[in-house]
């Protein structure tokens, strides 16, 4: 990407590795952006939720889901994310407080000769409208009562943790440590907290440093 990298962040939700260069790959995380493989989707969902609840635009490209539960799209695969899967990642959208734009990409509908793709993406846009219904409204960050802050101290720095009494969704803080010192808030999952507590500091909290600085 030419410089200057004027995109903050994008996230890239079950990519599957034979489709993508290892260039792809080592620019995306030279921009400290978060890329999640299909297997890692696959065996823990609840790793999306963070991502899509710092998302502004949500775009599901519809081969992303495996060519027996959605055909329509000539670039369908036989490994992809499931039915059940794709309407999880669609509530999660829904739910997310500052998701304003959500679309599903690339159905044709041609070849979608039994109609189970569109009924897919009939159920998508119903999981994500479910998720809407049911927002919390708890970020971003307000009032410090609906909140139970946990410090965590690490060997070079601490780290501060936010439960929501709404949700049980959590938050991390990152403050900048170039001149305009700035603190803000990133989700995250009850993992990172656990990963802290080990003394690792979580993946998701080390790339926003990074480009937040």
């Amino acid at each position: 990407m030419e410089k200057p990298n004027i995109l903050f962040n994008f996230s890239n939700i079950a990519y599957q590795t034979y489709f993508n260069s290892k260039q792809e790959l080592d620019l995306v995380n030279s921009l400290f952006f978060d890329a999640y493989r299909l297997g890692e989707v696959s065996q823990n969902i609840a790793i999306a939720e963070p991502v899509l609840r710092d998302a502004d635009i949500v775009s599901i490209d519809i081969s992303a889901i495996k060519y027996t539960e959605a055909k329509a799209n000539k670039n369908a695969s036989p490994n992809g994310l499931t039915g059940v899967e794709i309407c999880a990642i669609a509530r999660y959208a829904g739910l997310s407080d500052k998701v304003s734009s959500f679309g599903v990409y690339e159905y044709n509908p041609k070849l979608d000769t039994d109609s189970q793709s569109a009924k897919l993406i009939a159920q998508m846009i119903w999981y994500f409208i479910e998720g809407v219904n049911f927002r919390t409204k708890d970020y971003p960050f307000e009032k410090k009562e609906n909140y139970k802050k946990y410090i965590v101290p690490l060997d070079e720095q601490t780290i501060n943790f936010y439960k929501s009494h709404k949700s049980d969704r959590w938050w991390m803080e990152v403050t900048t440590s170039n001149n305009k010192r700035k603190t803000t808030l990133i989700p995250c999952t009850y993992q990172d907290y656990l990963d802290a507590c080990n003394q690792n500091i979580p993946e998701r909290w080390f790339k926003a440093l990074k480009k937040l600085n």
